[in-house]
């Protein structure tokens, strides 16, 4: 008796990403379990570096040491370090928002 390899390859397939999907919802409780342990490990340290990114962006850009915002040639950081400061300052903040969320549902 020979089967299919199409119906073969179709389950193997079903399988693996049956698998996946196993997979992922494993990770995810890990991830969740992580966040709830840092929380507790480390209460207000999310806070803490989202106000020293924030600090330092805003000291790259204070008008008071000669910072003219429509002239980047006055600015004290580069567009590369302003645009890293600020993806730095967006990623932080989706890990506080989803880590008030785990810890919403513990």
């Amino acid at each position: 008796m020979s089967t299919d390899p199409t119906m073969r390859d179709g389950a193997i397939y079903q399988a693996q990403q049956e698998r996946m999907t196993k997979d992922t919802l494993i990770l995810q409780k890990i991830n969740a379990t992580h966040r709830v342990a840092f929380a507790e490990k480390f209460p207000g340290q999310i806070e803490h570096i989202l106000r020293l990114l924030t600090e330092r962006l805003q000291a790259g850009l204070d008008k008071r040491d000669g910072v003219d915002l429509d002239n980047p040639d006055t600015w004290k950081m580069s567009s590369k370090e302003l645009s890293d400061l600020s993806t730095a300052i967006h990623h932080i903040y989706v890990v506080r928002e989803k880590l008030k969320d785990v810890q919403s549902n513990t």
